[in-house]
C-alpha cells in the first residue's frame, strides 16, 4: 500500500490533488442545484436544458483551443486562471439567485462562461499529471485521483441535496464557487520549473501538429470514435432512459438513487484494485471493462429487480473506471509532455461530441419505437463498439511503457521536465 500512495509524497501532486479534488466535489453541488435553481424560477424544463446546454457547448467549441494553451502556458498557471473565473461565474449566479433577481438569460450567460473555463481546465490537468510524479508511479497517480475525484462525487452529492432542500439552490452554487477558490490557491502553491513549451506562434500549424501526433496512433483515434458513440448511448440509454425506468417499473427515485450508488461504488472499487494492478497490455484490459455496460442496458430492457440492475451498474462501473485510469495512463506514457494537452483536447472533443445529440434522441426514439426496444440497441451498440475496439491489433497489443526504478534525484528530475 506504501507504492500504491506513493504520489502523495510528493509536494506538487499533493498540491494538485488537493486542488482538484476540492473544485470538484463544489462543481457537484452545482449539477444538483442548478436544475432545481431553474425550476423554482420558471418551472420549465425547456429552460433546464437551456441552461445546462449553455455550459456544455462552450466545452466543445472551446476545447482544442485550450488544448493549445495549455501547451503553450504553465499548465497549474492556466488552470489556476480557469478556477477563478469558474469562481467569478458561479459567484455571480449564486448572487442572482440569492437576490431573487435572477433571469433566465442570465444564468445561461454565466454558465457559457463557466463552460468556457473548462475547456481551457480539461487539457491542462491532463498534461500537469506527468509533470508531478516519477514516470514509474504514473498509474498510481491517476487511480489516487480518480479515486479521489469519485469519493468526492458521491460524499458531495448527498450534502448537496441537503442544502438544496434545506435552504436553496442558490447557496449551494455559492459552495461550488467557494471550492473553485480554494482549489485555486492550492495549485497556485505548485512550484514547476518550465517545461518545453510551443515555440511557434501560429495557432492553425499547432492545430495541425496536434491532429498529426493524433491520426498517427491507430490504437488513439479508434478508441476515441468508439467512445463518441459509446458515450452518446450511455448517456441517453442510462440517464436519460434509466429514470423513465425507474419510474414506471422500479419504483421511483429512490431505486435509481440506488443503481446509481452502485455504479458509483464500482467507481471506487476499481481506483483501489487499479492502485496494485499493473497489467501489462494496458488497452486490452480496459477495453474490455467498456463491455460491463451492455447488461446494465438490457437489464433496464426487460425491467429486472432493482437489486439486479444494482449489481450489473455496480459491474459497469468498475468497467468503466478500470478503462479510464488505464487509459489516462497510456496517453501519459505514450504522447509527448509538450503535445499531451492538445492531444487529450482532441480525445475530449471526439468522445463528447455526441453526447448532446444521445441525450436529446432518447426520448424520441423511445417514442417511435418503444422503451424497451431502444434500449436494446444500446446494448447491441456498446458491445460494438467494444469489438470495433478490440479487432484492431494496436489496442490489443500495446504495453505498459516499461521504466527503470529512479534514484530521488532522477525522480524529482522526471517530475520536473
Amino acid at each position: 500500500m506504501r507504492h500504491a500512495l506513493a504520489p502523495l509524497a510528493e509536494r506538487e501532486f499533493r498540491l494538485m490533488f488537493l486542488g482538484r479534488v476540492s473544485s470538484y466535489a463544489g462543481s457537484t453541488f452545482a449539477i444538483v442545484a442548478l436544475p432545481f435553481a431553474v425550476l423554482e424560477l420558471t418551472g420549465s424544463t425547456t429552460d433546464v436544458g437551456l441552461v445546462v446546454a449553455s455550459r456544455s457547448l462552450p466545452q466543445v467549441v472551446f476545447m482544442l483551443v485550450g488544448g493549445i494553451w495549455a501547451d503553450r502556458l504553465p499548465r497549474h498557471a492556466l488552470m489556476v486562471g480557469t478556477n477563478v473565473v469558474s469562481a467569478i461565474a458561479q459567484g455571480a449566479t449564486a448572487a442572482l439567485l440569492l437576490t431573487g433577481s435572477a433571469e433566465i438569460w442570465q444564468l445561461a450567460a454565466l454558465q457559457a462562461l463557466g463552460g468556457t473555463a473548462t475547456a481551457f481546465f480539461f487539457p491542462a490537468s491532463t498534461g500537469l499529471v506527468p509533470q508531478t510524479v516519477p514516470a514509474t508511479q504514473l498509474q498510481e497517480a491517476n487511480a489516487l485521483l480518480r479515486l479521489a475525484l469519485n469519493v468526492a462525487q458521491i460524499s458531495s452529492a448527498a450534502a448537496a441535496g441537503f442544502v438544496v432542500a434545506g435552504i436553496g439552490p442558490g447557496w449551494a452554487i455559492a459552495v461550488d464557487a467557494a471550492s473553485f477558490v480554494v482549489g485555486a490557491v492550492f495549485l497556485a502553491g505548485m512550484h514547476l520549473p518550465p517545461g518545453q513549451r510551443i515555440e511557434s506562434p501560429n495557432f492553425l500549424r499547432e492545430l495541425a501538429l496536434g491532429w498529426r501526433e493524433f491520426r498517427s496512433r491507430t490504437w488513439l483515434w479508434v478508441i476515441v470514435l468508439a467512445f463518441a458513440f459509446l458515450n452518446a448511448a450511455e448517456v441517453g440509454g442510462i440517464n436519460v432512459l434509466g429514470p423513465v425506468v425507474a419510474e414506471q417499473s422500479l419504483g421511483g427515485a429512490a431505486s435509481w438513487g440506488l443503481i446509481i450508488t452502485a455504479q458509483t461504488i464500482g467507481y471506487i472499487a476499481a481506483g483501489f484494485v487499479m492502485l496494485r494492478w499493473r497489467p501489462s497490455r494496458i488497452l486490452l484490459v480496459g477495453t474490455l471493462g467498456t463491455a460491463g455496460g451492455a447488461p446494465l442496458f438490457a437489464l433496464l430492457a426487460i425491467h429486472a429487480p432493482v437489486w439486479v440492475i444494482a449489481a450489473a451498474a455496480l459491474v459497469a462501473g468498475v468497467g468503466m473506471e478500470t478503462f479510464g485510469v488505464l487509459w489516462d495512463t497510456a496517453m501519459q506514457q505514450q504522447i509527448p509532455q509538450d503535445r499531451l494537452s492538445r492531444v487529450s483536447s482532441y480525445d475530449a472533443l471526439g468522445s463528447f461530441v455526441f453526447i448532446p445529440i444521445g441525450a436529446a434522441a432518447a426520448g424520441p426514439l423511445a417514442a417511435a419505437f418503444g422503451l424497451e426496444t431502444t434500449l436494446w440497441a444500446g446494448a447491441v451498440l456498446v458491445l460494438l463498439c467494444t469489438l470495433s475496439m478490440l479487432a484492431v491489433g494496436d489496442v490489443r497489443s500495446l504495453r505498459r511503457t516499461p521504466a527503470e526504478p529512479y534514484t530521488e534525484a532522477e525522480a524529482r528530475s522526471a517530475a520536473a521536465s
